[in-house]
């Protein structure tokens, strides 16, 4: 299970199938520096991203 306070780049790293995911709610985390330390919260807090669907979606696309 994905949670919030995960790292981006460590999410995207275990599961490149969330790549697109983060793409799809604008956060080209993929091509970020930052996301080898930032966590989806504060990533999606930043970049004014629905939380809540952000981590729906990226459990969805993983299985969990």
């Amino acid at each position: 299970m994905i949670t919030s306070d995960m790292k981006i780049a460590d999410v995207m790293r275990n599961h490149p199938q969330t790549i697109q995911v983060f793409s799809t709610f604008g956060l080209d985390c993929n091509a970020c520096q930052i996301a080898e330390y930032e966590e989806i919260e504060h990533g999606a807090a930043v970049h004014n991203v629905d939380l809540e669907g952000l981590m729906a979606e990226l459990n969805r696309v993983v299985g969990t």
